[in-house]
């Protein structure tokens, strides 16, 4: 059992709370347990540090619903983040909360004394294509991505604006004592640094456009516009500081037997008035390859046949879905003089008039087995 104290107990908010009254929570309790406020205060700093994951979950849409759902656990995902945050994490994650650019505390600390705010670089965006083969069995991607990595040859200097800090501090007095307010060096644009010396076509950035090949790992079970990230994949940041992530937008490439319904999959399987009155096996398409299946004698149309556990595997770690089959009884169109004195023959036969019996399953019951 989890020894984590609940998120919204942490931050002070009920299970209600709008992402408005959230932030304004954890603003109270990070500048309560700020680390500039409580020097040498290791307890303080586990707050502060609590207040930060708990804050990184509940502001999020997605991970907020999982962690209603099922707490601190997140099967699939090996849990929530955790304490393994450091302060550099926590400012640069959260530290445009408040506006103004730097530590969302600046404007009550005074920038955290001689703390510099690491600067991230930029993200980028990919569109990967997956076919339903590599969705169910998960898959490893080689791609091309054009990066901007520092270019060689290039040094740089602290920025004699901010003294190297990327941010600038004004001291107003007022009323209530002196208020410290904080905002991005223009100089520099934060970054604390200025270019130094640089090599012919490199920008004042001291960026250059690099091409290289990232190693993707494709987790099964993914979907239509789900988002991946690789942390530290994405653009370098002028002067220093880390990386930005390389988000990966996935796209489904459709397949042409094979229909998608969450994690199951659907399949239409068209037989002869002869097989579904006497019955026959088939052979049908699956993610593993073909499956036979066994059509019994007096098989109706509409019947829907379920292989358990041949769908797709819940990227969450709750088991695989079903594929289901749907049995459309082909009729034909056209019908030699030979043919249609055959089937002339049986027309009033006791056998060939419908009788459906109590156990026989309408297309509502059948929908409603389906969705449950």
């Amino acid at each position: 059992m989890s020894t984590k104290r609940d998120y919204y107990e942490i931050l002070g908010v009920g299970k209600n709370a709008t992402p408005e009254e959230i932030k304004k929570a954890y603003r109270k309790v990070a500048i309560q347990f700020h680390p500039d406020k409580n020097q040498g205060d290791k307890a303080a700093e586990e707050k502060f540090k609590e207040a930060a994951e708990a804050y990184e979950v509940l502001s999020s849409d997605e991970k907020r619903a999982q962690y209603d759902r099922f707490g601190h656990s997140r099967p699939g995902n090996g849990g929530f983040r955790g304490h393994d945050m450091n302060m550099e994490d926590i400012f640069s994650q959260f530290g445009d909360i408040f506006g103004g650019g730097g530590s969302p505390f600046d404007s009550f600390f005074g920038g955290g004394g001689s703390r510099t705010r690491q600067r991230k670089g930029s993200n980028l965006r990919i569109k990967l294509k997956l076919t339903l083969e590599e969705i169910a069995n998960g898959t490893e991607k080689k791609i091309k991505v054009n990066r901007l990595i520092r270019a060689e040859g290039v040094t740089f200097k602290n920025c004699t604006t901010c003294g190297g800090t990327g941010q600038l501090r004004k001291v107003v007095n007022t009323m209530l004592g002196q208020m410290v307010s904080t905002t991005t060096c223009s100089a520099c644009n934060g970054a604390g640094q200025l270019i130094d010396k640089r090599p012919p076509g490199v920008d004042n950035s001291g960026l250059v456009s690099k091409e290289d090949m990232i190693t993707v790992k494709i987790p099964s079970g993914v979907s239509e516009g789900m988002q991946l990230s690789m942390s530290g994949k994405g653009n370098e940041a002028p002067g220093g500081g880390v990386p930005g992530d390389l988000l990966i937008l996935i796209e489904e490439v459709e397949d042409k037997e094979l229909k998608r319904d969450g994690n199951n999959l659907v399949y239409d399987l068209h037989i002869t008035f002869i097989d579904a009155a006497l019955g026959t096996s088939v052979e049908v398409p699956s993610v593993g390859g073909k499956v036979r299946i066994k059509i019994e004698p007096g098989t109706q149309s509409g019947k829907i046949l379920r292989l358990r556990g041949k769908g797709l595997k819940d990227i969450n770690g709750y088991g695989s879905g079903d594929q289901l089959i749907y049995i459309n009884v082909w009729t034909p169109k056209k019908l030699t003089a030979d043919e249609k004195a055959k089937l002339e023959s049986l027309r009033n036969a006791p056998n060939f008039q419908p009788h459906p019996d109590a156990g026989e399953k309408g297309f509502f019951e059948r929908m409603k087995e389906y969705f449950a």
